[in-house]
């Protein structure tokens, strides 16, 4: 039996809960900022899952790296939607990306140091 591949796990999972939050913002009109969401919040699970058949530890380590500005990217178009006065906000996103994050830096980290 294959082991679950946690970060792969979270960043569809996240992927699925961004594009909810995408379609609450885009019911309250906010298409721009639900568009800029919707492309870094799903290119974070993208580039995890592409990662997964990287050439090399190099190309596994640039395409990890990706994933984490999109990830930084996803922080800021959250946080521009928590202190927007007219705009939804989900605290879980937020929890959950800084989740993810720290996860993704892990994986540079140490897979850097093999």
């Amino acid at each position: 039996m294959e082991k679950e591949n946690i970060i792969v796990s979270k960043t569809i999972d996240f992927a699925l809960e961004i594009i909810s939050f995408c379609e609450l913002l885009e019911q309250n009109r906010k298409f721009v900022i639900a568009n800029q969401l919707l492309k870094s919040g799903t290119s974070i699970g993208a580039n995890v899952h592409e990662a997964q058949n990287a050439e090399s530890r190099a190309d596994f380590i640039h395409k990890i790296k990706i994933a984490a500005k999109e990830i930084e990217e996803t922080k800021y178009w959250l946080l521009l939607c928590e202190k927007s006065l007219n705009y939804p906000f989900e605290p879980i996103l937020k929890s959950k990306i800084n989740e993810i994050g720290l996860i993704v830096y892990k994986i540079i980290s140490s897979s850097k140091s093999r």
